[in-house]
């Protein structure tokens, strides 16, 4: 959340709103859009503010884990640059062993303590559903709470938390099928169950003395940023209204342009 991050950056010249969202598909694919702050349907929570170290932190007031309900509150920092979650006991041991299935032998190839066997039969209601409430009464349902690997010859499938001596994270891997927004004005995370490669309009007003300003459209990085088709379709649009294609081919150097530039950002990211 510091003013040199690529979002402060962006909304300090008024480029787009001071938010962003980034969307996290389920084969590994995502994107980042800078101005977006979601749609009106999206549930949301507060960040946890802490003028010294300003960061996205937010509080857990439930856990539920199949029908287990775990009332212990806490707060977490919502990282997208951490792979997988990690959690502070008693929060990691009351989640972690809460599958039914037969436990593994440990394996210290494999940085997951709670792994399964799986067999061809394996029974997959075995496997917990796994959800979030968090401050405000919004739900948080993870898509994605298991990871399976291979190790020779056999399937096991993990719990995907790692035992933190810490800080609770919760990592990309919880954030699998949705769009997050960070809104920077508003002070709230917000999500709602997306496919990444769907285009879904959405609000990108500033908020406060800059309302009523004009404000760019969210600046889009990542899947169908690039057109392979085209050369093709600026040759038929050049045939059917020259004006048309004009515009077209100044919007298509903006978007490649932008991703070429937000490419070298990227790094910045640990700083947003």
């Amino acid at each position: 959340m510091e003013k040199i991050s690529v979002p402060s950056v962006l909304a300090r010249e008024g480029l787009v709103a001071d938010s962003f969202s980034m969307c996290f598909g389920h084969d590994g694919v995502g994107r980042i859009s800078f101005g977006d702050k979601g749609s009106s349907d999206q549930e949301e929570t507060p960040f946890n503010l802490n003028p010294s170290h300003p960061n996205y932190n937010i509080t857990v007031t439930r856990v539920r884990v199949g029908t287990t309900l775990i009332d212990d509150e806490f707060t977490a920092l919502f990282d997208t640059g951490t792979s997988f979650t990690y959690l502070v006991d008693p929060m990691y041991t009351s989640v972690s062993e809460s599958a039914q299935d037969k436990r593994h032998s440990p394996d210290p190839r494999i940085p997951f303590n709670y792994c399964y066997d799986m067999s061809s039969d394996a029974n997959a209601s075995l496997i917990p559903s796994l959800s979030l409430t968090m401050k405000g009464n919004s739900h948080f349902t993870i898509n994605d709470p298991i990871i399976v690997i291979s190790t020779e010859g056999e399937l096991v499938y993990c719990l995907a938390i790692v035992k933190s001596s810490e800080l609770n994270i919760i990592g990309q891997n919880y954030m699998t099928g949705y769009r997050v927004v960070f809104d920077r004005e508003k002070l709230v995370l917000a999500w709602k169950k997306f496919d990444c490669y769907d285009i879904e309009e959405t609000k990108t007003t500033l908020t406060g003395a800059n309302k009523t300003e004009a404000v760019a459209p969210a600046m889009a990085a990542g899947i169908r940023t690039h057109n392979n088709n085209s050369s093709e379709e600026l040759h038929r649009t050049n045939q059917t209204n020259s004006e048309s294609s004009s515009s077209s081919s100044n919007q298509r150097f903006k978007t490649v342009t932008l991703w070429s530039f937000f490419r070298f950002l990227f790094i910045l990211f640990p700083l947003l």
